[in-house]
């Protein structure tokens, strides 16, 4: 399927997902929002993607919302749904059963840190950078954004981001513990499908498991993350991939999952 302001591709169990509008920086727009969401749901049904890489064309991974056509003006239910969109968006990143990389190839402003906040891993170019700047817009944020951030770099951290609009580059953003990696610019690209193709070869089902306990893991207590890894465990010893884990152990070889 062809997008307007979204370029899809698989190659070797990996769905590159990258925002398509360079002469605006990916800026957010309505038709972005409506496209992400439909690449999204086309990843979660092809059985044969196992990771989805969101990436920016061009020089930034996206600086926010589209300012230029905020000032045309809209009606306030337009703006409205306008903005839910975002939010369902992000729930989708955060919800999505297969592992999702923001790779931030440049600039992540505003909507652009906030879905790069909803995937599982945030890789960063050592020249990206990322900030919250709606307070210094009169804005605010979106995305699930106030319960992502406090959880990955501290309540004071968050506050300082936020309040003061840092942005801040790679190495300073594995350093507050908000990026999983920080890669060379020139090496960016390949280590970032490096990352992807680690992801690949592990366990679908594992990894969907995982991913929904520790995404449900702030709201959740201990005894109910013990009922729920006790499912996750009794389920997966029922797969054939839990059976092959077990033969490669033995046999001293990695193994291969085809997620059954």
């Amino acid at each position: 399927m062809m997008f307007e302001t979204v370029a899809y591709e698989i190659q070797d169990g990996i769905a590159e997902i990258r925002l398509n509008r360079p002469h605006r920086l990916n800026a957010v727009v309505q038709q972005l929002y409506d496209d992400l969401q439909e690449a999204l749901n086309q990843a979660e049904r092809d059985k044969n993607v196992r990771v989805i890489v969101l990436t920016g064309q061009g020089r930034a991974f996206c600086v926010g919302a589209d300012l230029k056509e905020h000032k045309a003006g809209r009606p306030a239910f337009d703006r409205r749904q306008y903005l839910m969109s975002e939010q369902r968006v992000c729930r989708r990143l955060v919800s999505h059963p297969k592992p999702i990389i923001a790779a931030v190839n440049g600039y992540a402003l505003g909507a652009g840190a906030e879905m790069a906040l909803a995937c599982d891993f945030i890789a960063m170019a050592a020249s990206a950078r990322i900030g919250f700047p709606e307070i210094g817009l009169g804005a605010f944020l979106g995305g699930g954004s106030t319960n992502i951030l406090p959880r990955l770099v501290g309540l004071a951290k968050a506050r300082e981001l936020i309040f003061f609009n840092q942005q801040i580059d790679g190495a300073e953003a594995v350093r507050v513990g908000l990026a999983s990696r920080c890669i060379p610019d020139e090496l960016f690209a390949e280590g970032v499908r490096t990352l992807a193709r680690e992801l690949s070869k592990k366990a679908p089902f594992s990894m969907q498991l995982a991913k929904e306990q520790l995404a449900s893991a702030a709201h959740g207590t201990f005894d109910s993350a013990l009922t729920a890894e006790l499912e996750g465990m009794m389920f997966c010893s029922t797969t054939r991939d839990w059976r092959e884990g077990v033969d490669a152990f033995a046999e001293k070889r990695s193994p291969i999952f085809r997620g059954d």
